[in-house]
């Protein structure tokens, strides 16, 4: 059976006390979202950890995201994954295979069989090869162990390390990551050191370099060293000799044992193996238990992120909603201070950004109000990449920045972070330094990418010269809409930290520049019966589209949604789109027409619940009064496209994005990126406490509701820190800056709680 929070005692029986000490982490199914497109990462890891140890399988050409899929066979058991990300697979690197028997050819892509389905917790991951060798693992930050149980009788136990495995993708586009070789050395005392050079995967990165160290805590009876191509096969070098290849030429080995049960420990690093070496030394060192890496395992769990979000609540499908959101949302990006391989500083450096394109909407809002001090350093270290890469990243992974899908979104984030008050060590003037960059300096179209060859994906505003020249991007650039609406965007976030440094001349002329997507406003086009949508243009005028099914990817005006997403997204401005789309009345009636089923001609409904441009639109009935809606929507998309199971997400987790999107709807806010406006729904619970650091806390109640689900989610009476609130909407300073409480009473139908005061459209 899959593992779920009811099973924890039938998986994980010798590790009775670690699962009754982790009385939320108990909650967390580990294979929620791993199926149907979710790509959630099952294995083991720390918050932020560089190690995410789990199971690479192979089934037809089905890319493994995360690693992880629901059929296949077993091609190693691997450090390095990413976290319920799209696009294309990236690691799969460090592995380890369990084999029975003799293995003749062991450089060759080797496979073994699965006998049922895989078991999880918190820190503990559970597989049974068709061999049937029991394979437990846990991890610490930087390192992993492994407990091998092969089966009684078997007369060859080995374990085979393959240097060249890597996640391979299927889907084509030059995205498949590469093996350009490595360093393999096994050391008299059985030890093994040695390197992986990689390269590509979805962000196209160019040579990247993993080091690695493995201990065995067994007597090892014999070990051997290869070398081997697809064409030569495998070669055996000489046990204990250092081999080293380039190009395609694989280096690994095989460790045989005598024992039934083997334990092994492994770390890696991005600048040595020597370091890799101490990793493993300090975090988990020789003669250390699984079971106690298990236990230290959810004790930080516990202790750094669940025990940040209680409540009172007994529904444990919530509560398996709840604290499995938190899990996967705090997987990346990946805290690899102290392991930059490309320069020496004292700031703090977090990568494995996947992508802020999708996170900045509702991922870094909640990681800022439930991880302050990890959220600074994080702020610091994109500030830091500016320094030393020269842009900010609007993606980055093996320490390389890219691929940038719209906007240059770091801005937003920056800007996010800035007028909520992060400051500690932050240099903002240097923040705002790289801000300016993105937004006033083209990137070097190098490397081209040929999805999008026009203009570069690497990193700032490839799409720049049209914006600066024209006030709008034309077709010559890709994604010309979708990147017009989210440059807009970009430059609002530029004008909301310069005003708060005081830069009067700069603050100005972003927020002007903040109004252009109005360039790309067509009141003459219409969809539906509604009459104005951003469509393409160029110097000659407006070019016509289909706003229903105009969403498309690299090379088409709008990336990932359609215009009716696209014509909403500006929420800086959202006064002004309310008025150009006709009013308030036409306003509410659009967007019902997004809800309605069958509205998209097919028996669906233009909301797409899969992707982030739409995160917004449930939320926009606040603008025109009618917040009650903006709860009835918001909860219906909830309880309709999130679920306990496997196929429990709507779509690409996207690190955390889907599940962020799902905690907000929960404590009943929205935040509004880059405005310290935050939209107010209904939570789901009866409580809610929220640990805001610093000896601050959030607690939201909420009574006359019906136990999260029924129909009396409707705001009848709102009282902030005591006192009656009458707006739709409260911000930072309100119950975040120093903590606060939200009482709600919650009925069955719609009330005139709020006084019509709508939330603000600074653009506007």
């Amino acid at each position: 059976m899959k593992f779920n929070s009811w099973g924890v005692s039938l998986i994980l029986s010798q590790l009775q006390t670690v699962v009754q000490s982790a009385e939320l982490g108990s909650h967390v199914n580990l294979f929620l979202g791993t199926e149907n497109g979710g790509n959630n990462f099952p294995g083991v890891a720390r918050p932020f950890g560089m190690v995410k140890l789990g199971p690479d399988l192979l089934s037809g050409n089905t890319d493994a995201y995360s690693g992880y899929l629901a059929s296949g066979e077993f091609s190693g058991f691997s450090m390095m994954h990413e976290q319920g990300t799209g696009g294309a697979p990236k690691y799969g690197t460090v592995s380890q295979l369990p084999v029975v028997g003799n293995i003749t050819d062991p450089l060759s892509n080797v496979t073994v069989s699965r006998d049922g389905a895989d078991e999880a917790a918190v820190g503990y991951y559970k597989a049974r090869t068709g061999d049937g060798v029991e394979v437990e693992m846990s991890a610490s930050a930087h390192a992993g162990i492994y407990r091998y149980t092969f089966p009684g009788g078997s007369l060859e136990k080995n374990v085979l390390v393959d240097v060249s495995h890597v996640l391979p993708s299927f889907r084509g586009q030059g995205l498949s990551q590469g093996y350009k070789g490595g360093n393999f050395t096994i050391y008299p005392d059985g030890h093994y050191e040695g390197h992986g050079i990689y390269d590509n995967g979805w962000n196209r990165s160019p040579n990247w370099t993993v080091h690695f160290c493995g201990y065995f805590e067994n007597e090892i009876v014999s070990n051997r060293s290869y070398t081997g191509t697809d064409e030569s096969g495998s070669v055996q070098q000489d046990s204990g000799s250092a081999i080293s290849s380039t190009g395609s030429t694989r280096v690994g080995g095989v460790f045989s044992f005598e024992d039934t049960t083997v334990v092994s420990r492994v770390g890696i690093s991005w600048i040595s193996s020597s370091k890799a070496c101490q990793h493993v030394q300090d975090e988990i060192p020789a003669e250390t238990t699984l079971q106690s890496v298990v236990s230290d395992a959810e004790v930080e769990w516990e202790d750094k992120v669940f025990s940040k979000v209680t409540t009172s609540s007994t529904n444990e499908t919530s509560l398996t909603l709840l604290y499995s959101s938190l899990y996967f949302m705090h997987l990346i990006p990946t805290n690899q201070t102290g392991e930059n391989p490309n320069w020496e500083s004292e700031e703090p450096y977090y990568q494995d950004i996947f992508t802020f394109w999708d996170t900045f909407r509702c991922s870094t809002a909640l990681m800022q109000i439930l991880q302050p001090t990890a959220y600074e350093e994080q702020i610091r270290s994109l500030i830091d990449i500016w320094r030393f890469d020269g842009y900010l990243p609007d993606a980055r992974s093996s320490n390389y920045n890219g691929r940038v899908q719209g906007g240059s979104n770091a801005d937003n984030v920056l800007a996010d972070a800035y007028v909520k008050g992060v400051r500690g060590a932050v240099d903002w003037n240097d923040g705002y330094r790289a801000m300016v960059k993105d937004a006033e300096v083209t990137p070097a179209n190098s490397p081209v990418d040929s999805m999008a060859p026009d203009s570069s994906t690497k990193e700032g505003r490839g799409a720049l010269p049209d914006w600066l020249e024209l006030g709008f991007i034309t077709p010559r650039f890709s994604r010309a809409v979708s990147r017009a609406v989210e440059y807009s965007c970009n430059d609002f976030g530029l004008y909301q930290v310069a005003s708060g440094l005081g830069i009067e001349d700069d603050a100005a002329k972003y927020l002007n520049r903040s109004r252009n997507w109005r360039n790309h406003w067509n009141a003459n086009q219409t969809s539906l019966g509604f009459s104005g949508f951003v469509v393409p243009r160029d110097t000659n005028g407006f070019i016509s589209t289909d706003p229903v099914n105009d969403s498309g990817y690299w090379a088409d005006p709008y990336y990932q949604a359609n215009s009716w997403a696209y014509s909403l997204t500006s929420v800086h401005d959202m006064e002004q789109i309310i008025g150009l789309a006709g009013g308030k009345q036409t306003m509410l009636e659009r967007l019902d027409t997004i809800f309605t089923p069958g509205a998209s001609g097919s028996s669906g409904m233009i909301f797409d619940p899969t992707n982030e441009p739409m995160f917004n639109i449930p939320y926009l009935y606040n603008y025109i009064n009618r917040q009650d809606l903006s709860v009835a929507q918001s909860r219906n998309i909830a309880k309709t496209y999130y679920q306990t199971g496997v196929t429990g997400l709507p779509g690409n987790s996207d690190a955390g994005a889907m599940q962020t999107w799902l905690l907000w709807n929960m404590i009943g806010l929205y935040p509004i990126t880059g405005q310290t406006t935050f939209l107010i729904h209904s939570p789901w619970f009866e409580s809610l406490s929220i640990d805001l650091g610093g000896d601050k806390t959030l607690r939201v109640t909420a009574t006359g509701g019906d136990g999260n689900g029924g129909a009396s989610i409707q705001v009848q009476r709102l009282r902030v820190n005591g006192r009656d609130w009458r707006k739709n909407w409260l911000e930072w300073n309100d119950i975040f800056a120093s903590g606060g409480t939200m009482e709600f009473e919650l009925g069955g139908e719609p009330s005139k709680w709020f006084t019509g005061e709508v939330p603000p459209s600074p653009a506007s």
